[in-house]
């Protein structure tokens, strides 16, 4: 809200351009539309225009098509040199190292990070648990339906839960150091999950990366009583 009443003033005091330098651009995971739910990102990209930005300098978007929610430049840097910096100058023996994607998802930036490295790739497929986007909520109820007649004998279908995958590793990490790789850390759930079944396989020791870390909630204390040695980010 500070930056859309900062926007405002300079476009009212006839600022020739205003540029915004948002590293963490927030809502950009809800950059697609789930159910009954908004796309939250596309609303703030409209309020930010209305507010008089004229360009934006961000980093490492969650989805680079959020780009196209903007009807001005939107620069998306970077921070994946000074991570592969990080790994090369911090992380002792990383030669035996495995980076590590810890859904299919993360797949494309995880071998981005062993190509540029020279590494193995490691993929998690499954969840070992449900995430919030499973739970039945207000937001993501079915909606009402009115002036219905419900037939004696007659029953609605129950909603069935999602099954999914039992959680396991592609690709061989015994005996190597594992780095998983992100964009964000925010619930640390999966990378407390991953970290389990990384140790189960022979990782001896497991870092966790990413340009943005959030660290919501209780964060800190589960990454603490986890498997996971240690957790480095860009901002």
């Amino acid at each position: 809200m500070e930056l859309l009443i900062m926007a405002y003033a300079l476009k009212t005091a006839c600022a020739r351009n205003i540029i915004g330098v948002i590293p963490y651009f927030p809502y950009s995971k809800q950059s697609k539309m789930r159910k009954r739910g908004s796309i939250v990102c596309k609303l703030l990209a409209s309020m930010l225009a209305k507010a008089g930005l004229t360009h934006i300098i961000t980093m490492d978007l969650h989805q680079k098509e959020i780009q196209g929610f903007f009807s001005f430049p939107v620069d998306n840097l970077r921070a994946s040199p000074f991570l592969l910096q990080y790994i090369q100058e911090e992380i002792p023996n990383y030669r035996n190292a495995v980076i590590v994607a810890k859904s299919p998802d993360a797949a494309k930036r995880a071998q981005s990070y062993a190509e540029r490295l020279r590494l193995g790739l490691a993929v998690i497929h499954g969840e070992a648990q449900c995430t919030e986007l499973d739970m039945d909520d207000g937001r993501h109820s079915p909606p009402t339906v009115k002036n219905a007649t419900v037939h004696p004998g007659l029953e609605l279908p129950l909603m069935m839960a999602k099954e999914k995958p039992p959680i396991t590793v592609v690709g061989d990490v015994g005996g190597s150091i594992a780095i998983i790789v992100d964009d964000i850390i925010d619930d640390v759930e999966s990378f407390v999950a991953a970290a389990e079944i990384l140790k189960e396989r022979g990782a001896y020791k497991i870092y966790v990366m990413a340009t943005h870390g959030i660290l919501s909630a209780e964060a800190p204390r589960l990454i603490e009583e986890s498997s996971i040695d240690e957790v480095a980010r860009w901002w």
